[in-house]
């Protein structure tokens, strides 16, 4: 499995193999954010065909109420494999060390995530993986708009797990002895 940020030409097979929900376009408005600097959209491919995603926020979570408490803590979002035969088979793990690992080159010592309140398998999967419970609670507030054109609104109750990340290693730097 390769795991690598997003490229322009992947696009078109992101959309035909992991379509957007009705009229989203979740892909290019996550590729258009990672070319502005804001996020790394990570895939991960098996063989030619794309089989998961997460985007990385570095300006952290976009619920304000905890982006004051965790300032400088970059967000893992919007984490999905598909199609769902291919869940619970180590591709949303492997996607999350990735990010970690790009999280911790840049110099960051935690990252965070949210999960919804009634995503038990993911929560357990995130605490499972060394993410602890922060106690705090938002609405995860976001839209799509379904085949008819038609803007939804959504605040889906979750809470915010963070998880610590040693220091990235000085290149070049003599291992411990």
């Amino acid at each position: 499995m390769d795991i690598r940020p997003c490229r322009e030409t992947d696009l078109e097979l992101l959309e035909a193999h992991m379509p957007s929900p009705g009229q989203t376009h979740r892909h290019v408005m996550r590729f258009d954010r990672q070319q502005e600097g804001l996020s790394t959209l990570l895939v991960s491919w098996s063989g030619e065909i794309p089989v998961g995603t997460a985007q990385i926020l570095w300006q952290g979570c976009a619920a304000p109420e905890i982006n004051q408490c965790f300032p400088d803590c970059p967000e893992l979002n919007g984490l999905g494999v598909w199609p769902p035969e291919r869940r619970s088979h180590g591709i949303g793990t492997a996607i999350i060390h990735a990010a970690e690992a790009h999280v911790q080159r840049r110099g960051y010592r935690r990252i965070g995530l949210g999960v919804d309140d009634a995503n038990h398998r993911a929560a357990a999967l995130y605490l499972r993986l060394g993410y602890q419970e922060t106690g705090c609670h938002y609405l995860d507030r976001h839209h799509y708009i379904d085949d008819h054109g038609t803007r939804h609104e959504v605040a889906d109750p979750a809470r915010f797990l963070i998880k610590q990340l040693p220091a990235a290693p000085i290149r070049g730097a003599a291992p411990a002895e």
